[in-house]
């Protein structure tokens, strides 16, 4: 019986069937276009040119990095400057007196009212207060012998007791001030009935009062009861008793002093320029760019930073009207512009401490926005169609209008910022 045998393409060693045409390179065209695909929808999404995109009220998604809100508040410019704290510029003390100079005070020392500002001839020369400087010799011998700077009156201490009673040689009357006239004297310069009248006898007269020898009427009138109270101040004094005040006795001041450094030594001759002083208060002078110096305005207030870190309270009390030149060679290329002295001064003296002379910086208002809107500098970002814009919370960009930047926030406006809205700080 024959067997059928049937045998395989395999068995038989023929080729293998070939795979349905086209199946394998279909499949992988299909995977490679899927990756184009993606690839190219994610370019889209990160650029934000989907469809749409620039239409108002779109958003992509938010960014990373904190929200604040737009508050509204005032903004104000600050400019620091440095100054230097002292006591200000020494001049001159207006010294009339002639002679050798015999004795002078240690450089800071303050002289207050009645006190010594130095001694010429073994004469001390007193401080009084006040502004009419000492410009003629005050005394009953006065009137008809002006700035002579002599002492020519009589030694009026052993006439105390008949003082009483006198009458008026030019009328024969009682004296009702009983005040005697100078015998022979006429009625000079600055003087009517042979005494001496002027606003310099009221200063005068007023110091002596205040410094406690009393006895007569401060008015602008020196009688013989003001020669009397000088006699009893000289004789305080070590000076010679003879009622009269000479051009060189007394220099006035606004009130207390401290002294500078002597332009001459012991034994020299008295000069102009023998002694300095200045203020006994603390101030702080700024030289200040005369092309910026609008900021200093008499009155105007500043803030004052000490080398310790505090700071203090001042205010503008002068303004120089002389623009100085810088030093040659000062500046960056030595092009410093010219400056002008502010002189800022300090009314809570106690809060500088003990400091009396050091470097200071000196803080002042530029300009100031009042009730505006703001936020920090950091929220700003640039927009692709130029300026400034914001980026709301839900990644919208809107864009505003900047103004004064001041303290790390700036101005902004525009019609879809308003008060409130929140806005993203980039990372």
């Amino acid at each position: 019986m024959a067997e059928t045998v049937v045998q395989t393409d395999h068995e038989r060693g023929a080729a293998p069937a070939p795979p349905p045409r086209g199946r394998r390179g279909r499949r992988t065209v299909l995977v490679a276009s899927a990756l184009v695909v993606v690839a190219a929808v994610a370019v889209v999404g990160a650029l934000g040119l989907g469809g749409g995109g620039a239409e108002e009220g779109s958003s992509a998604p938010p960014r990373s990095g904190s929200t604040v809100p737009v508050t509204r508040t005032t903004l104000t410019e600050r400019t620091t400057v440095d100054g230097q704290l002292g006591y200000g510029t020494e001049i001159p003390l207006p010294v009339k007196a002639t002679g050798t100079v015999t004795w002078l005070p240690a450089e800071g020392t303050t002289v207050g009212r009645g006190g010594t500002l130095l001694r010429v001839d073994d004469r001390p020369v007193v401080l009084l207060y006040g502004t009419l400087p000492m410009y003629r010799e005050l005394g009953l011998t006065a009137v008809t012998q002006q700035g002579t700077g002599q002492e020519t009156g009589t030694e009026q201490d052993t006439q105390d007791s008949g003082d009483q009673g006198r009458t008026d040689e030019t009328s024969g009357a009682p004296d009702p001030s009983g005040s005697p006239a100078p015998g022979g004297a006429g009625a000079g310069a600055g003087g009517a009935g042979g005494k001496l009248r002027g606003m310099d006898v009221l200063q005068f007269e007023s110091n002596l009062a205040t410094l406690g020898y009393t006895g007569f009427t401060v008015d602008e009138e020196f009688t013989d009861l003001t020669a009397h109270a000088v006699e009893r101040w000289q004789k305080s004094l070590g000076l010679p008793r003879t009622g009269t005040v000479g051009i060189g006795d007394v220099v006035y001041s606004a009130g207390k002093v401290r002294i500078g450094h002597a332009g001459v030594r012991l034994g020299s001759p008295a000069t102009d320029d023998v002694l300095t002083y200045t203020g006994t208060s603390r101030k702080v002078v700024v030289n200040a760019s005369a092309a910026e110096d609008s900021w200093a305005v008499r009155g105007a207030a500043v803030t004052i930073g000490l080398p310790d870190g505090k700071s203090v309270k001042g205010e503008v009390a002068s303004v120089g009207k002389s623009a100085t030149a810088p030093e040659e060679g000062g500046g960056e290329g030595g092009s410093a512009a010219p400056t002008v002295p502010v002189t800022i001064t300090i009314e809570d003296q106690k809060s500088v401490g003990r400091l009396e002379s050091a470097p200071v910086t000196v803080e002042y208002v530029g300009r100031e926005r009042a009730d505006v809107l703001t936020v920090p500098v950091a929220a700003l970002v640039a927009l692709a169609e130029g300026g400034h814009g914001l980026e709301t919370a839900d990644g919208r960009f809107v864009a505003v209008r900047t103004g004064l930047f001041a303290d790390g926030r700036v101005e902004v406006s525009g019609s879809a910022v308003r008060e409130g809205m929140n806005v993203r700080i980039p990372e």
